[in-house]
């Protein structure tokens, strides 16, 4: 029994030791479950953590007693794939163990079960239950839309197949990252949805350009809201803290929302980070001329100024409203080609030339909010190539927007900081943790 108990122990020090070497995804409701026990110890997140020591104990263990369970078939056998992406509906349900020529005549020819040959996406976990012979009973396959599976089931006259609603669980994720030449390169490699590395983006657009301001070496850590089916998460939602260390200038966000019913980001001592502009009217680009009082105009071959900054994209790429405002002009304008000033709160305007075209329903008058698309990128007037011109105007004048300082939003009134530092304190603990463990792997 000693000689067990050894094994045992042995065992599970090496599995600590290979989690300490690996990502972290930890996943709770209200709070961290996976590794729970490491949050015992009350983190500060101004404190440097330190590991948990560790410690053999030896102890003589009773012999479990074992109980098999019924099942609806004594020969069932359930299994679960990923979704790899040079599957196809054949060699997916090869993988599933399933063998049954039968059930793969009704997938494929079924009106219900037709579009899981459609909905293949990589990463996606599907369930079989088969029986002798690879013969099958069930299988389960979520939608991509991430909020239903359809179901196969075998009957005694067939097959049939219904669509049912994914009983969903919210849980809290927590990863880490380090910038080695991309955000999304990071993020990937963290296994962090795209949506989630656009939120980042989206969160500290008024700290960081995330086009021209990343180092390698940047670091981030973040946790946020995922919905999960069956232990795997289905779907992501938004950014519950996050932190991003940026040229050695640390940066932090945290979700709050007030009793009002409002909820916006903002930093550890309240102040809100949503900037009354957005460093840049693009999600992701590259500039490609910038502000100059002598620039050689690449069509009329003449030197003259550029009183704006030129953003290199994809024709159609979405161009977004710096800040709230007014549509004060929208149409034709000569060089500019397809142009839109927006008139903002105060002295300040900004113009976006050359688009390909305009956001639905855009037009003179109309209100706009920060963030909203108001047209595409294109190449129209006075361009070589597809780009978005954008300028920054302080009554009337162009202003150079990359240094400009902006101002921000208004902040968290007094009386609500006390319940402000309550919500955070759980986030700023989940964020020390990431941090630890992103430590540990990198030893």
């Amino acid at each position: 029994m000693a000689e067990l108990n050894s094994r045992i122990l042995a065992h599970y020090r090496l599995a600590f030791e290979r989690l300490c070497k690996h990502k972290l995804l930890l996943a709770s409701t209200g709070g961290v479950a996976l590794l729970g026990m490491v949050t015992a110890y009350a983190l500060a997140p101004s404190e440097e953590v330190q590991p948990a020591p560790l410690q053999t104990v030896l102890e003589q263990l009773a012999t479990p007693e074992f109980h098999v369970l019924a099942t609806e078939s004594k020969n069932a056998y359930l299994r679960e794939e990923r979704i790899q992406r040079t599957d196809t509906i054949y060699s997916l349900m090869a993988r599933l163990g399933i063998s049954d020529p039968e059930a793969l005549d009704f997938i494929r020819n079924n009106p219900r079960t037709q579009a899981i040959s459609r909905q293949l996406r990589p990463g996606k976990a599907v369930t079989a239950k088969t029986g002798e012979q690879g013969r099958l009973l069930s299988l389960h396959f979520p939608h991509n839309s991430n909020d239903t599976v359809t179901v196969v089931e075998r009957n005694a006259s067939g097959f049939v197949a219904k669509d049912l609603a994914l009983e969903l669980e919210s849980h809290t994720a927590i990863k880490s990252g380090e910038i080695q030449s991309s955000l999304f390169a990071a993020t990937d490699a963290a296994d962090i949805p795209d949506a989630i590395a656009i939120q980042m983006a989206e969160i500290f657009s008024g700290d960081v350009d995330f086009n021209r301001d990343l180092r390698k070496g940047d670091r981030f850590s973040i946790a946020y809201e995922t919905r999960n089916h069956q232990g795997h998460p289905i779907s992501s939602g938004k950014i519950l803290a996050a932190e991003f260390v940026n040229n050695k200038q640390t940066y932090t966000a945290f979700w709050y929302q007030g009793k009002n019913g409002k909820g916006g980001y903002y930093s550890a001592d309240g102040k809100s980070l949503k900037k009354a502009f957005l460093r840049s009217p693009l999600e992701f680009s590259r500039i490609t001329s910038g502000f100059s009082g002598a620039r050689m105009h690449p069509v009329l071959n003449t030197v003259r100024a550029h009183k704006g900054i030129d953003f290199g994209a994809p024709i159609g790429t979405k161009v977004r409203s710096v800040s709230d405002g007014v549509v004060e002009f929208a149409g034709r304008s000569g060089g500019y080609g397809n142009l839109i000033i927006i008139k903002h709160r105060g002295p300040y305007s900004t113009a976006y030339g050359h688009l390909n075209g305009f956001a639905r329903g855009i037009h003179k008058g109309m209100h706009i909010s920060q963030g909203d698309t108001i047209g595409y990128v294109g190449m129209t007037g006075l361009a070589t190539g597809p780009h978005l011109h954008y300028e920054f105007r302080i009554n009337s004048r162009q202003t150079n927007p990359l240094a400009v300082t902006l101002p921000a939003a208004t902040p968290l009134e007094p009386a609500q900081i006390a319940d402000f530092k309550s919500n955070i304190t759980p986030m700023q603990s989940h964020l020390a943790l990431a941090k630890h463990f992103q430590t540990a792997m990198l030893k």
